[in-house]
């Protein structure tokens, strides 16, 4: 399908929205991971044509093939897009001009001093700049901080001489996921979108209506912004509150998790969280860093953010704390111990192990002088931070009982807990995933 072109002076708005609802615009998605590839499957299903535009060649040909890379996105659903037509995907940016609605879906990491790495974003704005024709929309995806899509993004567009809100449009619109929840997805849950102009949202909430229930605009992109690394930040300090909780309890030789469970049956003023090894995943570890660092550019400080992001960065350290006390209970040293962590992904029934805090304890360990191995069903390889290609080894009864110490890092349904408590000589579980185990307690520890 051709994309729009300049004719004299047309409406590019009406057109754009016409060609939207008639499902004849052309959707380029840039990035195709946890954020672009489930948009692009939804939007192939409603009918649209839609390429997937990456830098990484495995990902561009497992999705030409149709083979699924995320567990979020249904194999039957990629399959069926891509096998109708609707759904390609390439590493060529030069498609970029051939799209009539154009999401970025690219990273938004953190720097090595906790600052916004806007490199990601900025880099993909120039190359859509470069080739911007009237009558486009894009929008922003990406988390990122409060100001980005109008104080970055906007003036790379305005170098194509073409205006917001006339010649093209322009939006953010924050990806609403929790991985691993078969209930909700990222396109079934309400949407928040916020635009430059009022004809810039009008064109932004026809597109996401298309396949999302509920859209929910509000007054300005910087408005959808500070929503979405707040509403990430909101976890984050309430998590952090229940780890400083754990670290109490532990002193007071309380257990944590009865204290929860008890306080969770209050009615009403609580929400419950839990507490764990650390925070992991795309956006729980660096929203508050992208909060707190918006806050600095106007001379204030997030207290609360930023003391929870400390707080749940230094509980991985608390885990090696406690595996040392047991190690140390049955007169062994951490150097040289068989340490297996049961589990890597950062949280249960996912296959995402970035900031994972199980990768960050495995870490820990080894500074130690510890032999770690791990056990993920979710997560059968993965490359470290130094390249080392790390296997999944299989849960046996043997590699328990050789165990120094089994420690349970992430909580997924599948895994036979009574097995480990059975087999295991001693248990250091993070997530209280033996709660229900009733025999062999005193092998377990827990945070």
């Amino acid at each position: 399908m051709q994309a729009l072109e300049t004719i004299g002076r047309p409406d590019h708005r009406e057109l754009l929205k016409q060609r939207i609802i008639a499902r004849t615009a052309r959707v380029g998605v840039i990035g195709i991971g946890f954020i672009g590839l489930p948009l692009a499957v939804a939007h192939a299903k409603a009918g649209f044509d839609v390429v997937g535009v990456d830098h990484d060649h495995i990902r561009v040909a497992q999705l030409t093939k149709g083979l699924n890379y995320l567990r979020d996105v249904r194999d039957d659903d990629l399959a069926s897009a891509v096998a109708s037509g609707k759904l390609t995907a390439t590493t060529d940016f030069d498609s970029i001009r051939d799209f009539d609605v154009i999401v970025i879906c690219v990273p938004t990491p953190v720097t090595a001093s906790k600052d916004p790495d806007t490199s990601f974003v900025r880099r993909t704005g120039e190359l859509i700049a470069a080739q911007l024709l009237p009558g486009r929309l894009i929008t922003l995806e990406s988390t990122t901080y409060p100001g980005l899509t109008e104080d970055v993004l906007r003036p790379i567009f305005d170098t194509s001489g073409l205006k917001a809100g006339e010649d093209y449009f322009l939006a953010f619109s924050p990806v609403r996921s929790d991985p691993g929840n078969v209930e909700l997805s990222a396109l079934n849950v309400n949407k928040i979108v916020g635009a430059l102009t009022p004809a810039c949202l009008d064109v932004a909430t026809t597109f996401y209506k298309q396949t999302i229930p509920e859209v929910i605009a509000v007054s300005s992109p910087k408005v959808a912004e500070i929503t979405k690394v707040f509403e990430n930040t909101f976890r984050a300090v309430n998590i952090a509150l229940v780890n400083e909780l754990a670290l109490l309890c532990d002193k007071l030789g309380i257990n944590v998790w009865e204290v929860i469970d008890a306080s969770a049956t209050k009615p009403y003023g609580i929400m419950r969280f839990d507490p764990g090894p650390g925070v992991g995943g795309h956006w729980i570890p660096l929203d508050p860093f992208y909060l707190a660092w918006a806050a600095r550019q106007h001379d204030f400080h997030l207290r609360f953010s930023e003391l929870a992001a400390e707080i749940n960065i230094l509980m991985p350290q608390f885990v090696r704390e406690k595996v040392i006390r047991q190690l140390n209970s049955s007169g062994k040293p951490m150097r040289d111990a068989n340490i297996l962590l049961i589990g890597m992904a950062y949280k249960k029934n996912v296959d995402d192990w970035q900031e994972s805090p199980a990768l960050k304890c495995m870490y820990l360990f080894e500074a130690d002088r510890a032999i770690v191995t791990y056990h993920d069903p979710h997560v059968p390889s993965f490359r470290d931070r130094n390249g080392r290609l790390r296997h999944s080894v299989p849960l046996t009864p043997e590699r328990l009982g050789a165990a120094d110490c089994v420690c349970i890092m992430t909580d997924h349904d599948e895994t036979d807990w009574d097995s480990i408590a059975t087999h295991a000589t001693s248990i250091l579980d993070s997530r209280n995933a033996t709660r229900h185990v009733e025999h062999d307690r005193e092998k377990i520890v827990l945070l």
